[in-house]
């Protein structure tokens, strides 16, 4: 199952790692049966993916995804000059909240001074990308691992204390109660070299079993 673990994900590789994570897990085994290969769901890596990922911290997506609109409708194109330009009460005044406002202005100060290089976030590995983007303000374990799961698109990467993730495991793995993130990092070590494609997988279940097309 080995895998270059700086490569980017294609949708060859999502085949190829869904067909592994078939053979290896039959609750996977099942779930790709019904439903097939999972989207890639993949993002343009850069300053505005990471601004979108800020937004989307503890509210909804759909709400997360208007409010982003709203920014680079009114930046005239989102980028980390202009979100410097309009500064946090900018922000404010578009509707972001104080601290996201905060975070935002402060994510493109680091770029454009270029105390955070992310041409550099996506030549290094894992965890050398990791401890750069954890330096910044308003990007933790779970906005870090998003990032590297849907912008730069590595294919062995499980974001820490996703919730959907959290209750599909639940439901897929017929657990009591929600997984800890700590039972959550150990029943995805069996999934590795292909944890982002796992994930991928158990996103496709969640919204699924709720109606959501895919």
């Amino acid at each position: 199952m080995g895998i270059n673990k700086t490569r980017s994900l294609t949708r060859a590789l999502v085949t190829e790692g869904a067909r592994q994570l078939a053979a290896c897990d039959s609750d996977l085994a099942r779930i790709h049966a019904r439903l097939g290969d999972p989207p890639i769901w993949g993002r343009r890596p850069g300053f505005p993916a990471l601004v979108k990922i800020i937004l989307e911290q503890q509210v909804s997506l759909r709400s997360a995804a208007a409010m982003y609109r709203r920014i680079d409708q009114h930046v005239g194109g989102l980028s980390a000059e202009r979100v410097n330009r309009i500064g946090v009460a900018g922000l404010r005044q578009l509707g972001v909240t104080r601290q996201k406002a905060a975070y935002c202005h402060g994510l493109a100060r680091r770029v454009l001074d270029g105390t955070l290089d992310l041409a550099a976030v996506a030549r290094a590995s894992d965890d050398e990308g990791r401890r750069m983007l954890l330096d910044v303000p308003g990007l933790g374990p779970w906005s870090v691992d998003i990032y590297f799961l849907m912008a730069l698109r590595r294919p062995d990467v499980w974001p820490r204390g996703d919730l959907a993730l959290a209750s599909a495991l639940r439901d897929v793995k017929r657990l009591r109660t929600l997984p800890s993130h700590d039972e959550q990092q150990k029943l995805s070590q069996a999934w590795e070299p292909w944890r982002s494609v796992a994930a991928r997988i158990l996103w496709a279940h969640y919204l699924s079993q709720r109606g959501v097309p895919i």
